[in-house]
């Protein structure tokens, strides 16, 4: 029973589709403002998922958004849940591939059995206006029915610059928002910071 177990649990890491293992251990809650009422503890418990509640984590680049995310799927492939990651231009250009291809249809429903998606560097790449709709069309599923974590660096305002569609912008961000924690990451880039230490 344990060997079936991990077998499962590989598999579904596997699956999730993650470039790097984070986790918990490595991460320090001190630089993160969570929402009133969500503790370190529930998001480690994955609670939101079993609301079907979004989270979006803004701040600057190299703040561990991509960290805690990771930490989070992580800890979801754990309980049994499935998960699916991408940086968020990657998945853009696999939804233009897969119509392209005509098999859309089929790469969408493999989405649709995640638990939760987590779209990464959400806003780095301005899209055109397919992707753009694409993109839409797979927020617009998970809606009401499963988990999104968006990690981003552009305020809500700025979107539009993204996806070139004011009606479109709103539409998304409404959403995301309806059913949604809001986690900012003030701090400056940890990237940056090991820099400096090691000049």
């Amino acid at each position: 029973i344990i060997h079936r177990e991990k077998t499962r649990k590989d598999k579904l890491l596997k699956k999730a589709g993650f470039y790097t293992i984070k986790t918990f251990e490595s991460f320090r809650f001190d630089e993160v403002k969570l929402p009133s009422g969500i503790t370190p503890e529930y998001l480690k418990e994955c609670e939101f998922i079993k609301n079907k509640t979004n989270i979006v984590m803004y701040g600057n680049v190299g703040t561990g958004k991509t960290h805690l995310s990771i930490a989070l799927g992580i800890e979801a492939c754990n309980m049994g849940l499935e998960v699916r990651f991408f940086r968020t231009s990657a998945l853009v250009n696999k939804l233009a591939e897969q119509k392209k291809a005509g098999t859309l249809s089929g790469f969408l429903r493999d989405l649709n059995k995640a638990d939760l998606l987590i779209c990464d560097e959400w806003g780095y790449v301005p899209l055109d206006r397919v992707g753009a709709q694409l993109l839409f069309e797979v927020i617009s599923e998970c809606y009401e029915c499963k988990s999104v974590i968006i990690n981003t660096n552009i305020e809500f305002s700025r979107w539009v610059n993204v996806f070139y569609d004011e009606q479109m912008t709103g539409a998304i961000i409404d959403r995301l928002l309806h059913h949604c924690h809001l986690l900012l990451f003030p701090g400056q880039s940890n990237r940056m910071r090991e820099a400096a230490l090691n000049a």
